[in-house]
């Protein structure tokens, strides 16, 4: 067996496949002595894993020694080749394939150039090298101009420096369906909070004490709070903006609640709460 192909059992899966797909992709080819597809397949994948020289991994599963994998993963017949990237199962092909066909499926995991640079701005920024992440993005968004992902990056990279003018534009660069990613969706609203200044809160309340009608002191007090992560009081004066005019400043009450759900993950007792509460206020 070679550097590139070995044999994986129940024992040593997470470690040779869920944690070693972190670092490249990795092949697990499922396979069993008395199958004919398999005696077919099974040199063109080892093959490749040569000549690809570790841009991905074999890791061949004997499905009769390692039953319990094969249960796992709901394999039913074999061979059953399963990709595994970042720690997830990525793509999957069942049945033997000629060699360009399983060419084309191991191109289609590997990383792009862009993606290699994302990872590596990734690394920069966590090592507080937040310039030099930022140049690496830059380059990979020339590679990738349309890639969202790319451009998530770099607003929230921004957003972290304190830049959030750029942060805001390199948002805006973004498809409008990315925001149905869920951690676009919590950049969004962040970015959206981000430029709130921390007005002085009492005097709001005061304001709104003194005329509970005042929609505009309320909303700037729910952009306060949540600035000062105190959501669910902000929630609670988005709410009442909309049981008095749900349709008031084109229901930015409505809408700012929604930020405030995507800024908090979409989940969680406390948002379970307020989409009832808010679903109650508007019907």
């Amino acid at each position: 067996m070679s550097a590139h192909a070995i044999d994986v059992s129940a024992d040593t899966f997470q470690r040779e496949v869920i944690d070693a797909s972190r670092e490249a992709p990795v092949l697990v080819d499922f396979w069993a002595p008395w199958c004919g597809p398999c005696r077919a397949l099974t040199p063109v994948l080892e093959k490749l894993a040569e000549q690809y020289q570790g841009k991905f991994r074999l890791a061949k599963v004997n499905s009769d020694d390692n039953p319990e994998l094969s249960r796992q993963f709901g394999v039913r017949s074999i061979p059953s080749v399963k990709a595994f990237v970042d720690g997830q199962l990525a793509d999957e092909f069942l049945g033997a394939r000629p060699e360009s066909a399983v060419r084309a499926f191991i191109d289609g995991l590997l990383p792009t150039p862009a993606d290699l640079l994302r990872k590596e701005a990734a690394e920069l920024a966590r090592l507080g090298e937040g310039e030099r992440a930022l140049a690496l993005l830059a380059q990979a968004t020339e590679l990738e101009p349309m890639s969202d992902a790319l451009h998530a990056d770099t607003a929230e990279l921004l957003l972290a420096m304190g830049r959030i003018a750029e942060a805001k534009a390199a948002a805006a660069r973004m498809g409008p369906l990315a925001n149905q990613d869920r951690r676009i969706g919590a950049l969004l609203a962040q970015l959206q909070f981000a430029d709130a200044t921390a007005p002085d809160t009492a005097a709001l309340e005061n304001r709104i004490a003194g005329n509970p009608a005042d929609l505009e002191a309320r909303l700037a007090l729910a952009k306060a709070l949540v600035t000062q992560q105190r959501h669910e009081p902000a929630m609670e004066q988005l709410l009442e903006i909309i049981r008095r005019d749900r349709k008031w400043n084109g229901e930015a009450g409505r809408k700012t609640m929604l930020s405030v759900f995507d800024l908090l993950g979409g989940q969680g007792e406390l948002v379970s709460r307020y989409r009832r509460q808010l679903a109650a206020a508007l019907n």
